[in-house]
């Protein structure tokens, strides 16, 4: 069982995810919130050396998000771009899982008339 300190860790990075998606337009959110509670959820029970990399990478994203967010900040109507590119080595890097995952991610998130279901509340939880 993880200590008091690491969960709280944990749970911090998460929820500064949540807020940071709050200032995405409102289909990528809710694509972003999902992505990360299920991912989040998925890791409950991960190995050690998995936490490690999980945290790192989400620490990453964080970041990069934050500066991403505060970009489009100072840009009329709010509108910026989101993400980033992955290099060779990085997608090499990638398990299987991991490549099917970005894989539809993409998918969903370059859709011209996005499908998933954005449901006021439960972007709030």
């Amino acid at each position: 069982m993880a200590g008091p300190s690491h969960v709280l860790k944990v749970r911090s990075l998460y929820k500064r995810i949540l807020l940071l998606h709050r200032f995405m337009p409102l289909d990528l959110r809710a694509l972003g919130d999902q992505y990360v509670k299920d991912e989040f959820r998925r890791h409950k029970a991960a190995r050690p050396q998995e936490v490690t990399s999980f945290m790192r990478e989400w620490e990453n994203y964080k970041d990069g998000l934050q500066s991403q967010v505060l970009e489009s900040a100072g840009r009329e109507a709010n509108v910026g771009k989101y993400g980033v590119d992955l290099s060779a080595e990085q997608l090499s890097q990638l398990q299987d899982q991991q490549i099917g995952q970005l894989y539809e991610l993409m998918l969903e998130s370059t859709k011209s008339n996005r499908q998933f279901s954005i449901q006021g509340d439960s972007l709030n939880k």
